[in-house]
């Protein structure tokens, strides 16, 4: 460009000079890191980039889906994911030995992994998602609310310490009161968690917590914050490029969960102001900031029934529920998650963007909802997605294929969007009754229920949507569990640090591990 140009057009000239400077480089084959819905998802956009895709397969996906759809496949060892998915040599060598000069991880498995992120840099394949440090910082709760303090994010009272001891809760809890909350630092799930809600609960409370934190993140470290009563969860979807850029993609709604996993999302929100939404936006971007974030991340927040926010956490990974941003944003998340690791500042501002009508997400389990959500393994005798207008299905299965024991027991995502928020809700009721699924017990029948209920459809709800308003004898479907195997059942969930992934007996099927347990 002459020079005289680039007086009068001082960004187009900025934006040309780093889009030819030699930091850009254009990546050529992406091993993907992982499995089933996901795998797919980032594979079907690398296509369309021109990029090649290498998959990583264990025993248990030998002839999945993912895996016959990349350009090449690499088996990486038996079905327990401790011995594939997790081993983070066997995923290495693999982009090594194929070629591949990115790896993209998804979300779970490795995709929180400061070391593993380091190992691929190291390695000299390109690791798409944000720096080590950013994913170590953030890791951590505690580290997290440490290192947003000076940038004026809204924290929930509480310690920025772990607490060792029954003692020193107890005069935490004498300063900010009860009912409050016992959080493990590292790892998530709601793991490690655990709600006092008087003194006599305190000491045995810390002690569980702290004894399931060992257990399932092999870090007993804990720290209490006040239990927000009636929370909403409000997350803000970030991208930062490598050039300073940090924008927001508005929020999602996820307050419809169980076990403290989400099932279903939305966006945006039914209860936010286009004040509050900025003011939440601009302080995701500051969490984003202060760790030198770089990527898609996102930004969870608590909102109290006064609508005051709190910062939670942050996700450095792409979210299960990216779609329902996609949707409203008109953005491929995963698009400009390669972009960003090629060097490409983001190609629009946050001035730029604006919500465009209204999506939903359902989370598709292999879960009996009859029987407290225990998960279900079988073969998938039938399977058929709903199609139309404003529906979207991200799956990694397909009919005749083996659920499975040795995994997330998700089938799939369905993303509905629609002009408005009403629309949505009965476009996505259609699209659940056009779903056929038989050989495993879902949890269809649990979203038609929560979304069509008076509390959601007014937008009156909270993080205990199914507490208080979900019993199993809403769903019409029976199961094949009786009372007393049921208790027994849940009985044992109760007691467990990290939840077994086998399950209750699907259609037509042998008899279940879970119920052999119960009978035991």
């Amino acid at each position: 460009m002459p020079f005289f140009l680039s007086l009068f057009f001082p960004s187009i000239f900025h934006y040309l000079c780093i889009v030819n400077d030699s930091s850009i480089q254009p990546i050529q084959k992406i091993l993907v890191a992982n499995r089933g819905e996901i795998a797919l998802r980032v594979m079907r956009t690398a296509k369309e980039m021109g990029i090649a895709t290498v998959a990583v397969y264990s025993d248990a996906d030998r002839n999945a889906s993912f895996a016959r759809y990349a350009d090449e496949a690499i088996h990486i060892g038996p079905a327990p994911s401790s011995e594939s998915y997790l081993v983070a040599d066997k995923i290495i060598d693999a982009a090594r030995s194929s070629g591949a000069d990115a790896i993209h991880p998804g979300y779970g498995f490795l995709s929180e992994n400061a070391a593993f992120a380091a190992a691929v840099e190291a390695a000299g394949i390109r690791f798409i998602g944000p720096r080590p440090h950013a994913i170590e910082t953030m890791g951590s709760k505690l580290a997290a609310k440490e290192t947003v303090k000076p940038f004026d994010v809204p924290l929930v009272p509480g310690t920025d310490h772990p607490v060792h001891t029954p003692e020193e809760a107890r005069e935490v809890a004498n300063r900010i009161g009860y009912p409050l909350l016992i959080k493990a630092s590292a790892g998530g799930g709601g793991k490690g968690m655990r709600i006092v809600r008087e003194d006599s609960e305190l000491e045995n409370s810390f002690e569980r917590a702290v004894s399931e934190a060992v257990n399932a993140f092999g870090d007993g470290a804990v720290f209490i914050e006040r239990f927000v009563t009636s929370p909403r969860h409000i997350e803000i979807q970030i991208l930062a490029d490598m050039h300073g850029n940090v924008v927001h993609l508005f929020e999602r709604e996820c307050s419809i969960q169980r076990r403290h996993q989400k099932v279903v999302e939305e966006a945006p929100s039914a209860v936010l102001t286009s004040e509050l939404r900025e003011a939440m936006g601009n302080s995701a971007i500051e969490v984003a900031k202060s760790c030198d974030y770089v990527g898609a991340g996102t930004v969870e927040f608590l909102l109290d029934d006064q609508m005051r926010y709190y910062f939670l956490e942050m996700n450095t990974r792409l979210q299960v529920e990216h779609p329902v941003t996609e949707c409203i944003a008109n953005v491929d998340l995963v698009r400009e998650q390669i972009r960003i690791a090629e060097g490409h500042p983001l190609s629009f501002s946050q001035e730029d963007l604006s919500i465009r009508g209204h999506a939903i997400e359902i989370r598709v389990y292999a879960e009996n909802a009859r029987a407290g959500f225990l998960p279900d393994t079988g073969t998938l005798h039938r399977y058929a997605p709903p199609t139309g207008p404003g529906v979207r299905v991200d799956d990694g299965v397909e009919e005749g294929q083996e659920i499975p024991i040795h995994y997330d027991p998700m089938l799939s995502k369905l993303v509905v969007h629609a002009p408005n928020r009403d629309a949505a809700i009965d476009r996505c009721i259609r699209a659940i009754d056009e779903y056929e699924v038989s050989g495993v017990y879902t949890t269809l029948d649990f979203g038609r229920f929560a979304i069509d209920h008076e509390a959601f459809r007014s937008g009156k709800f909270d993080t205990h949507f199914v507490d208080a308003h979900f019993t199993p004898d809403v769903l019409e479907r029976d199961s094949d569990l009786t009372d007393g195997e049921i208790a027994a059942l849940a009985a044992s969930l109760m007691g467990q640090s990290t939840p077994n992934k086998t399950a209750s007996a699907p259609v037509g099927a042998g008899q279940s591990p879970w119920r052999k347990r119960a009978q035991a």
